[in-house]
């Protein structure tokens, strides 16, 4: 039982050591690009390239969304993971989205993604992007302002050591603390909660992201 714990964990780190150098690759290819661009040519993709590299996404359809077209409902598994059975959009729009649940674990989303790079944010996110975020795979850590700073600050050090997740207040849920994944949503007592590590072990960059590998750097940050 022990090995094959150990041999889990290990998987898992090599596969974030993985995903970790594949970013680190991407981000010197994109520095040694940029140096060699006149000062001329840098300017004109400030307003012209970043919306190509922004929208790097294959579900690029529709201009506007108001349900996020979704449909459906959560069921809860015996592990206590609310799974969504029915549809989530994948359009990309440019007005808000009304998403069934908060926060959403999918549905249709802006075409700029949340950096989600171990990325810890103090201000409650638009859902729009951080959705987009969860498309690429990363797991969203929520809070109120009911959940204990000792707990919040936990999973602040877990998050930012963790590539493909973020985290951010959101007021506007019903818990304290919950975990967000693309379809996919479940709660927990506290940093401590062993259910912290199996929902990070089996979403982050897991079998039910719809863009794997996709970027979680080079979006929008706070």
């Amino acid at each position: 039982m022990g090995s094959a714990k150990k041999s889990s964990n290990t998987a898992r780190q090599a596969r974030i050591a993985e995903m970790r150098r594949a970013e680190e690759a991407r981000n010197r290819r994109n520095r040694i690009l940029t140096i060699t661009l006149s000062t001329v040519v840098v300017a004109g993709l400030v307003v012209g390239g970043v919306f190509l590299v922004r929208s790097q996404s294959d579900d690029s359809s529709g201009d506007t969304a108001s349900d996020g077209k979704t449909s459906g409902k959560f069921v809860t598994g015996a592990d206590g993971v609310r799974t969504w059975e029915g549809d989530l959009g994948r359009n990309h729009v440019t007005e808000k989205v009304s998403y069934p649940v908060e926060p959403p674990v999918g549905g249709d989303h802006n075409q700029v993604w949340m950096n989600c790079n171990g990325d810890v944010y103090t201000k409650p996110l638009n859902n729009e992007n951080a959705v987009h975020s969860l498309e690429h795979g990363a797991v969203w850590v929520t809070y109120t302002d009911q959940a204990p700073k000792a707990d919040v600050d936990k999973l602040a050090a877990k998050v930012k050591k963790t590539p493909y997740s973020l985290m951010s207040p959101d007021d506007k849920q019903k818990d304290p603390i919950m975990l967000s994944a693309w379809g996919h949503q479940r709660t927990v007592t506290g940093a401590d909660d062993p259910n912290v590590d199996k929902f990070f072990e089996k979403f982050v960059q897991g079998q039910q992201t719809p863009e794997p590998g996709a970027a979680c750097t080079n979006g929008l940050s706070q």
